[in-house]
């Protein structure tokens, strides 16, 4: 009896580890599948390594760009604009999403302006951002802002818009005030449309930003793809490929996935089983 009670209590924990196990396997498996294909057939093929290099060679230039510092640099500098202009992009669009959400005329005034620069966000904007900045650190902040601006924005007026004005008056009728309002009604409620937009917006933003390294700065992954080009060193751009989308990977799977599943099972439609 003791034993089928602990086994029944241990059970929901075990049947979520091996859940886990079982999506990261699966997870996994497409991209070993991938390297092992890579792995067989340049070397079948006898492919030349200008057109498209083996994995030894990609290998070995990880660890010489390692060992000489340079690919630490180039992640470090990436990650560190991303991350700024992200920030930045999240911090503008949010208030402007929210005030969209409120107020049907800022929404109607505002919407067609939307949907005419959204077509134009991010890399679009690299000529005249290099003009207006230079070629250096504030032209591809700015880029990757417009990345996520947009992005952000108009998630954050769908999730406001999707808070039933029923509540709000109930709020209101409580004697909540326009602050306790944003804080305790707009922003919790808004909040899973929010962050599927910074993970949407995000993705657009890595884009821009390696878009915008390649022309307007010395350093950063999109730099060292450039520049890698110009002496056909086709190593160095599949390893800045590998590198720019096991990021990303990483990052959406270790930190947005897991913020969006934890801000919709507390604020949105969704119970923790």
């Amino acid at each position: 009896m003791q034993v089928a009670s602990i086994q029944k209590r241990h059970s929901p924990k075990l049947t979520k580890r091996m859940t886990s196990l079982t999506s990261t396997a699966m997870f996994i498996t497409p991209l070993a599948a991938l390297l092992a294909i890579w792995a067989i057939v340049v070397p079948i093929f006898d492919i030349n390594p200008r057109i498209f290099p083996s994995l030894g060679m990609v290998g070995t230039a990880a660890m010489d760009s390692i060992r000489d510092g340079t690919l630490i640099w180039h992640i470090g500098a990436s990650l560190m604009r991303v991350g700024l202009g992200t920030i930045i992009g999240v911090v503008l669009a949010v208030p402007l999403g929210i005030a969209m959400g409120v107020s049907p005329g800022v929404s109607a005034f505002l919407t067609p302006l939307f949907r005419f620069f959204s077509v134009l966000a991010g890399i679009a904007w690299i000529p005249i951002a290099t003009l207006w900045f230079g070629y250096g650190f504030g032209a591809i902040i700015f880029v990757i802002v417009n990345a996520v601006f947009f992005v952000v924005a108009y998630n954050t007026l769908l999730g406001v818009s999707t808070i039933p004005r029923s509540l709000r008056n109930a709020a209101a009728s409580l004697g909540a005030g326009r602050w306790a309002i944003l804080t305790q009604v707009l922003l919790p409620g808004a909040l899973p449309n929010i962050v599927t937009g910074i993970r949407t917006g995000l993705g657009f933003a890595w884009r821009g930003l390696i878009a915008a390294e390649m022309i307007a700065t010395n350093v950063g992954l999109g730099y060292m793809l450039f520049v890698a080009r110009d002496f056909y060193r086709t190593e160095v751009i599949v390893l800045g490929m590998v590198i720019i989308g096991s990021i990303w990977l990483l990052i959406d799977r270790m930190l947005l996935v897991p913020l969006e599943r934890a801000t919709i099972e507390r604020w949105g439609l969704v119970r923790r089983a």
